[in-house]
Order: C-alpha cells, then structure tokens, then sequence
C-alpha cells in the first residue's frame, strides 16, 4: 500500500472531547521533525459536514484556511504553527467529503454494480486519502477527531485497524490520548476512565502501544506503573500530558519523559535526537519575557476565544521574538456600542479588530477605529477590520454619513465595501458571485499575491519586498470608487491583488494599518508573520514614547 514506505501515527481519543489530541499530534510531529524526519499531519474530522467553512465559530471555533483555499479544523493551524509548514485540503477531510465522493463515485457505476458499503467502500476512500496524505513523507501523523466510541468515528476506527494488518507492525503506531481525572473530594487521581477507554478500543480491535495522560498535576510513578500494566503498554509508553504554561511547552515536556524512545522503537527509526534549542529559548521568552504590553483585541465571539486561536497564537509568536508579553484585553464590540470607546480602550497600548462575518457589533467596531485614530494609537484591522476602518474614514473624514458595506444594507447609496461580480480565484479560475450565491462556495480563499506601496509601513514589515503571499478568507472588497477621496484626505492605497484594495494606511498616524489578508494564518512560533510582528513592535515603542 505505501510505496514510498511512509509510516504512520494513529493518535485516537477518549472519555471527552478536547483533551488536546491536536497539540499532542503538533508536539509528537515537530520533535520527529527536529530529527531530520519529513513529517505530515492529517487530521480527520468525523462531522458530516463537508467542510467547517459554513458553521457558527461559537460552534465550532476559528475555521483555518490553507494555503490552497480548504477551510478546515482549527487544528491545522496547530500543525502549522508547531510543525513550520504549509498544509493543503489533503491533511484535511470529513465523514461528509468521504460520503460525497464514494455517492458519486456510484452514481458513476465506478463499483460495477456492487452494493455499497461501509465496508469495503466507506473505508477503503478513507484509506485511500490517509495514504495520499502521506505521500513523500517519512511520517503522518493522523488525528482522529471526537472520542472513542462515537458512532461517527467507526469507520476510521475501522480503517485504522485494516492499516497496522496491511501494513506491518513496524509501519503503524497506535497512540490513545486519555483523561487522568483527579477528585478532589477523594485526594486521588482516577485511572479507570483511562481503563475503560484502552478497553473500548481492544473490543474495536486496535491495541494503543502509547498512553497520553492528560492530567492537571504531575502524575506519579506507581499511577503510570499501575496503567501500563492494566492496559498492556510499555512502562516508559505512559506519558503525561500535564497541564503546561503554554502550549508550547508540550513537545519539550514530552521530551523530557523521553517520548521518543518508544516512538523510534516501534517504528524501527534511526535517529531520535531532535536539536530543540531554538525552540526552548522560544519558550522561555513566552514564560519569563523581559516585558508587557497590553492590547485591546475588540470582537464580538468573544464567548468562545477559539474563534481567534491563530490571531491569538500569531500574537504569541511575535512577543516571543520581541521578548515581550502581549497581554490580551477582550473587548466586547457590542458594549462599546452602549458606552463607548474610551472606557475599554483607554489606558491600551495598541488596537486590534480582527475579522468576522454579519452586523452584529459593527458600530462597536467602528467606534474603536476611531478612538484609535483620533488619540493615535497603534492599530491593526484585519479583513472586517480593513473594511470597517475604510468605512469610519468615509463616515467621519469624508463626510459620508450613510457609507457601509453592502454586507449590512445591500440598497444602500455609498457601499465603500461591496460585492465584485467576478475575480480570479487562486488557482487562476475565475468565480461569479452574487448576494444571492451560497455562502459557502462565494469566498476569495487562500493564498493571493499582494504588491506593497513602497515606503509603506507594510512594506517595511516585510523587509521592503515589493511583493508577498497571504491568505484570503472574505466575500466583500474595498470599493475602488472612493480610492481617490480616500487618497487624497490621507488614507493610502498600500497593498493591492490584482487590482483589489488589500491594505490601507493612515499618512498622519504613527502606526494604522488595515489588511484584507488574514497574517495570523501563517504565523508559526518559530516564524512568526511580518504584519503581527510589526504591529507588535510598533505598540512597543508607542508606549515606551
């Protein structure tokens, strides 16, 4: 089955959902990486959905987007950020994208009549994109998604299995992520939650050769001895997964417990040293930085943060670097709407309005744009926050009362922010949208090319390169029609994709930029993107100003 000998890791999950089988999968991967390893992470979402693009990040937290447009899990962008590299749609799919091409794969006559099933059909799709995943790699590391026993979750269960037998014993390793519950009424840490998941997942037919104990203290030894042996792993197989300063921290925690010995022996690897320096020193500066700044990030999912896990982790990276501690301040949009500005943002050392989607909160929004002008103050908008910022100059520079974006009245007289009939996408085709087109077929995904204005602070963020690669994730564009009012009253054309407005700057403002592009999405810890990086440093010397 695997050609080019690609072994793979299986890293499954019990008792409860977010136990971190991503981080775990982003750590296992960077340390085999840090060895010289080509290493590739899937992750494999059991939703019926086709894809996340379409539901509420209340939902289901931030969609990430790759570089070739796929709106995907969250986790991605863990994979991304720990790992240093690109992914694709192929280190994503769903229950509903299997579904749908197995459908239409027989409505075709591509099974020669045969009743489908899901064994062998079902799986064997799901076998077949796991082994495309992987190919050119030395390792994939796959992330099953949910926890072990859902019903959703049987057929990759079941293809998992089918793997190690078709495979070998040396080409597959099994890794189960389990909750060590401590109860503090009893003084113990429980390990039969632990137990009965290894047990659910032998009466499948899989045997884990690795146990993640996900635990909020240190676990001791005679608790690792005492589930090694009820649930037939390895002693040093145990790992503890305790709960860490930041994320971060997890891949040198696992080294610390020499996680990679095992790793290495059961999949007859070489070497198993990884140079992990860098990364550490990195770590350091998250925990012990030398500073503190403190940024009011204004939106409105702020009910569940996950829906800005990248601009949260970009922000991260670049105080790491800058060795500095960038200090969220949460800011609701609505309540800014209710009792202004000044309240929440006073006192800041820069502002942040990341994107979102519809109307709710946008007055808010825009009401923190210009307190941001006004007292000058380091700001970045981000796709949403571009737009908005266009929108707050039009209303109060320009003096256009009624400007907006056609997203919220689509009859309105002066739509700053619109809806383009046609573009490119990036792949080079060219795609239709109307206010009436799907939701999720109408976005401009993934990555586009952007000319830089010199002498921009975009530019200069980027080390005066006159052309970069960002990723899109937005329907509506900035409405070429008020480029010169907006030019000409101090609001510059910075960034343009081919002939789109992707970047604005103020000419009387120390540091205000907005970006159709989302920078957080290649953000990555030991490369952290140049635009979060410039804001940080820029909110750093504001303040010591």
């Amino acid at each position: 089955m695997s050609e080019k000998g690609t072994k793979y890791i299986f890293v499954t999950g019990g008792v409860l959902s977010s136990l971190g089988k991503g981080i775990t999968a982003a750590s296992i991967g960077t340390l085999l990486k840090q060895t010289g390893q080509r290493v590739a992470v899937l992750k494999l979402d059991p939703y019926i959905n086709v894809d996340p693009g379409t539901m509420s990040p209340l939902e289901h937290g931030e969609v990430f987007v790759t570089k070739d447009g796929a709106e995907t899990d969250l986790d991605l962008g863990h994979y991304e950020r720990f790992l240093d590299t690109s992914l694709t749609k192929k280190n994503n799919f769903t229950t509903g994208q299997v579904y749908k091409t197995v459908i239409e794969n027989e409505r075709k006559g591509k099974y020669l009549g045969k009743t489908i099933q899901v064994v062998p059909h079902i799986v064997n799709e799901i076998k077949a994109r796991i082994i495309k995943a992987g190919e050119g790699k030395d390792i994939l590391i796959v992330e099953l998604g949910g926890t072990t026993g859902d019903i959703e979750g049987l057929p990759y269960l079941e293809t998992i299995r089918q793997m190690k037998h078709e495979l070998g014993s040396s080409m597959v390793m099994n890794i189960h992520v389990t909750l060590l519950p401590y109860i503090k009424a009893a003084g113990e840490l429980k390990t039969k939650p632990t137990q009965h998941s290894i047990q659910e997942l032998r009466r499948i037919g899989i045997s884990p050769h690795m146990i993640i104990l996900r635990a909020e203290q240190s676990v001791p030894v005679e608790i690792k001895k005492k589930i090694a042996y009820s649930c037939d792993v390895d002693e040093d197989s145990v790992i503890v997964a305790e709960d860490a300063p930041t994320i971060y921290q997890v891949p040198l925690n696992f080294l610390n417990q020499n996680i990679l010995a095992p790793i290495c022996k059961q999949l007859d690897l070489d070497t198993c040293h990884p140079k992990i320096d860098e990364w550490a020193d990195l770590v350091h500066k998250i925990i012990k930085p030398s500073d503190t700044i403190n940024i009011a990030f204004v939106g409105k999912y702020l009910d569940l943060k996950e829906s800005y896990k990248s601009l949260t982790e970009a922000l991260i990276h670049a105080g790491a670097h800058l060795d500095v501690r960038v200090n969220i301040k949460w800011v609701d949009s609505e309540k800014i709407e209710e009792e202004g500005a000044a309240k929440f943002i006073k006192g800041c050392d820069g502002v942040l309005v990341p994107g979102g989607f519809g109307k709710r909160g946008i007055e808010g929004k825009i009401k923190a744009i210009e307190y941001a002008r006004k007292e000058k103050i380091p700001f970045l908008g981000i796709c949403l926050g571009m737009q908005l910022s266009i929108i707050e100059y039009g209303r109060n520079v320009l003096g256009i009362e009624d400007a907006t974006s056609v997203e919220f009245d689509d009859k309105t007289k002066n739509p700053m922010i619109y809806l383009i009939d046609e573009f490119i996408d990036a792949k080079g085709s060219k795609q239709i949208r109307t206010s009436t087109s799907p939701l999720g077929g109408t976005l401009r995904l993934g990555e586009y090319e952007c000319e830089t204005k010199e002498g921009s602070h975009l530019q200069a963020a980027y080390d005066g390169a006159a052309v970069i690669f960002e990723r899109h994730r937005h329907r509506y564009e900035a409405n070429p029609k008020y480029r010169d009012a907006l030019e000409e009253n101090g609001m510059i054309i910075t960034g343009e994709s081919h002939g789109l407005i992707d970047a604005i700057e103020l000419k009387d403002h120390p540091w205000f930029l907005g970006v159709q592009f989302h920078p957080e999405f290649t953000s990555r810890l030991q490369h952290p993107n140049p635009t979060i990086l410039a804001f940080v440093k820029a909110t750093i010397e504001h303040r010591s100003n």
